[in-house]
């Protein structure tokens, strides 16, 4: 049977970079259990309220839900368990130096199948502050707005 190739994503944490000014961004591997790797083939998972954290050299993903797989058996995964991430010693040291800082935390941004291997995507990240949320819209409405007057001036000149 042939793996998959390419990428396909289970689910994104949208608000993420709402509320977080991104700064780098690693892909992980995770330790799963079949139950688990099955409920995330079926599109089933939420990164609400997920995180991530470094813990004696190794690095852990909390609160990340994927639901029990409704086929499984009395030995079913536990929805919001730690996961453990597998990274390269070199990328644990520089996320633990950089969260170690202040201000910056690591937040879990996609889950996703690569080559039929389950990732996630987790970014080292600083938390924006509430007048840095309004500018940020302001600035998308900004662009729509022009975007939309220069293609209304496009078309006229048609």
């Amino acid at each position: 049977m042939p793996k998959d190739k390419g990428e396909k994503v289970v689910a994104t944490n949208r608000r993420a970079r709402h509320d977080y000014l991104i700064d780098d961004t690693y892909e992980a591997g995770m330790v799963l259990t079949g139950t688990e790797v099955k409920a995330l083939r079926q599109g089933r998972a939420s990164l609400v309220d997920g995180y991530a954290f470094v813990d004696g050299g190794e690095v852990w993903l909390d609160a990340v839900h994927i639901p029990e797989y409704f086929q499984g058996t009395w030995n079913n995964h536990a929805p919001r368990r730690k996961r453990k991430l597998l990274l390269h010693k070199d990328q644990i040291v520089k996320i633990s130096h950089k969260t170690k800082e202040g201000g910056f935390t690591l937040v879990p941004m996609k889950i996703y199948f690569s080559d039929g291997r389950a990732k996630v995507e987790i970014a080292v990240a600083k938390g924006k502050r509430e007048y840095d949320k309004r500018q940020t819209l302001r600035e998308r409405t900004d662009k729509r707005e022009a975007d939309r007057a220069m293609s209304a001036r496009r078309n006229l000149g048609d």
